[in-house]
């Protein structure tokens, strides 16, 4: 396959532009800068210059691909959410949806499919109920994002393309969040975040990728998927998984008001509340994760 991915350069892009070349797959990544782009992905990869607004430069490299995966947004966790970085991070998805859009009305070879990026916190947050693809959009900043984000790349169904989405929870691997947890668990002073009971979704990178490319290969499946592993869990567990592989203890929780002093809403958003989902559509079409259980996981991960 010929394969065009938006944020290649980023964690998951770049596990699934090596996992795609692996197999043979040939893989255009669309990146504003080049020469990064060069040094973060495998050499094997065609980089193409973009601005992420327009199809300006690269709406050629679409002619003929089987599919797109749009993986493009400024990181949710960059920083405090100041208004305009919140204004940032729901423009800079909607600028690259527009922009792909544009390309897909410029070539008469189109591709296939379109793997549309979008986040798990698109439910909101409830401590009690655990979500799937049937649920509504909830409330708070990245739901607002994921409500508008999603349809952003809609038109393209009226061109033939079909299109999948997937709401990806927190990814683990080497890297990502896991890496930023890793020093104070070491350090003997991890383990919950504020009252712990939040719902705390996860998937392993590998799962990441394999369900990504199960749904690029599944011509029969469109809509939105869940991007998280079959085992729900919270905060608290989560912290005691993690301190029981890496042989620390896992009881200092880190009290909600001082994030709340330095994140802001981001530490509403993403640290004191959460969610809990189950991956239902991607399980009844026939996935099998290869790391369902989070202690698998992190075994994997930190062997």
């Amino acid at each position: 396959m010929k394969v065009l991915i938006t944020g290649a350069t980023g964690f998951i892009g770049r596990a699934l532009t090596d996992s795609l070349l692996a197999d043979g797959h040939e893989v255009v990544a669309l990146t504003r800068n080049p020469i990064g782009g060069a040094r973060a992905l495998d050499d094997r990869a065609t980089l193409v210059r973009w601005d992420a607004r327009t199809a300006a430069g690269w709406a050629a490299h679409l002619e003929g691909a089987d599919a797109v995966v749009n993986l493009a947004g400024q990181n949710v966790s960059a920083g405090r959410w100041s208004n305009s970085l919140k204004r940032y991070i729901l423009q800079s998805r909607l600028d690259a949806a527009a922009a792909i859009v544009e390309a897909m009305h410029q070539v008469e070879r189109r591709p296939r499919v379109l793997i549309q990026a979008s986040g798990i916190g698109a439910y909101g947050h409830d401590d009690e109920k655990i979500f799937t693809e049937d649920d509504p959009f909830g409330a708070g900043f990245l739901a607002d994002v994921s409500r508008q984000w999603e349809p952003a790349t809609a038109a393209v169904e009226a061109l033939g393309v079909r299109r999948a989405i997937i709401r990806t929870a927190m990814v683990l691997g080497k890297g990502g969040a896991l890496a930023r947890m890793l020093p104070a668990f070491k350090l003997f002073v991890g383990g919950p975040i504020g009252k712990g009971t939040q719902g705390l979704p996860w998937i392993h990178l590998a799962d990441e990728v394999g369900a990504i490319r199960f749904l690029i290969d599944r011509d029969d499946l469109s809509g939105p998927f869940n991007l998280v592993a079959p085992q729900p869990t919270t905060s608290a567990e989560f912290a005691r998984e993690l301190g029981r592989a890496l042989g620390r203890p896992a009881g200092l929780a880190t009290p909600g008001f001082a994030l709340k002093i330095l994140f802001g809403e981001m530490a509403d958003e993403m640290l004191l509340n959460g969610q809990r989902a189950l991956p239902k559509r991607l399980q009844e079409a026939g996935y099998t994760f290869r790391f369902p259980t989070l202690t698998g996981a992190l075994e994997d991960i930190l062997r």
